[in-house]
């Protein structure tokens, strides 16, 4: 999701540009933050969402982190800057789509990934819409097709390639499926209007396109893959030593955040999201919180697993985006901090 905090906006649209930035730019962290235990930073500097409750805001309030206390220091709606913000040290803690971490960690970023805090599930899902009366109806319809999503060379992106080649179409026939960037507010329209001849839509906004009718399910990445967690939560591997317990705190504090989550009935997590909204007094509409059916955060806590970065690391090497062989799962991410569920 995150280079001015709160004046600056930058698009997942971005994805290749903003992680291509030299090593030397992230080796090291240098936010710096008040409130220590033995030496240890306990503020935690972060960007946030618009509207919306993060799993960190979410633990703060229900008291699962203790004397760590968030700053918040602007808003952002790209996962690659956010990750970014982090690995340079504007901010202690950034999260985006799991290939967003392998192409960041592939340009030798000193980052790791402490827990995951977004997926797909029955209830929260990307699904890829035509409308109604379309004559596509298979993979292989979509040959010569135009396809709107948010940004290139991410999660939408790469659920259609694997949709494309599970469904045995060929690269040079797949090729020729034209992924264009539509913004998530415009999709439905340009479905509608026959711009793109599929749209991907999430959220609020696929829920809003299928009140309204007219459009239908091509197929849904819950589908394609089951239930998986897309996105983590990564800080600098520097920070993560310096502040053990910290991060320990953090991580099994959004761990419980996540089964609280699952455990409370919806009602109950949308009024404490709209409390935790108007509470923080930044003029937000709390209007889509309604449409809020979970974090679709697949393990237990948040604990990760190979499978959840070997997928994107393959999809990332098959096109050409990072060097085979040059990065392992298990590097770049840990449960070590992650108490939820231990022993």
């Amino acid at each position: 999701m995150p280079a001015a905090f709160t004046t600056t906006r930058t698009s997942r649209r971005q994805f290749l540009t903003l992680l291509g930035i030299s090593a030397a730019a992230v080796s090291c962290g240098t936010a710096t933050a008040t409130g220590a235990r033995g030496g240890q930073v306990t503020s935690l500097k972060y960007q946030g969402n618009v509207g919306s409750v993060t799993l960190p805001e979410l633990a703060a309030d229900l008291g699962y982190l203790g004397d760590v206390t968030l700053d918040w220091v602007g808003n952002t709606i790209s996962g690659p800057q956010d990750i970014q913000s982090a690995a340079t040290g504007q901010t202690h803690f950034g999260g985006a789509f799991n290939g967003a971490i392998v192409k960041l960690a592939s340009s030798k970023a000193q980052i790791q990934a402490v827990t995951s805090y977004y997926g797909s599930d029955k209830n929260t899902y990307l699904g890829y819409y035509v409308l109604d009366d379309s004559p596509i109806r298979s993979a292989r319809d979509l040959i010569g097709k135009k396809v709107g999503m948010n940004t290139l060379g991410a999660h939408a992106q790469a659920l259609l390639d694997i949709y494309l080649e599970r469904n045995g179409v060929p690269k040079a026939d797949a090729a020729k499926v034209e992924s264009l960037v539509v913004p998530p507010v415009n999709t439905k329209q340009a479905l509608r209007q026959k711009q793109i001849e599929v749209g991907v839509l999430s959220g609020v906004l696929r829920d809003k396109a299928l009140a309204a009718g007219g459009i239908r399910p091509l197929f849904k990445d819950f589908e394609l893959l089951g239930a998986f967690s897309a996105g983590s939560y990564v800080m600098t591997r520097k920070f993560i030593k310096e502040n053990p317990d910290t991060v320990r705190t953090f991580t099994t504090g959004v761990a419980k955040a996540i089964e609280w989550s699952r455990a409370t009935p919806r009602e109950e997590v949308v009024a404490r999201f709209t409390e935790i909204v108007k509470k923080r007094g930044r003029n937000e509409d709390t209007s889509t919180l309604k449409y809020w059916r979970s974090y679709g955060v697949a393990e237990p806590g948040g604990r990760i697993a190979d499978k959840e970065f070997q997928l994107w690391i393959d999809w990332l090497g098959e096109r050409g985006e990072i060097k085979k062989g040059r990065l392992k799962a298990a590097d770049l991410y840990t449960n070590e901090f992650n108490g939820y569920g231990k022993g």
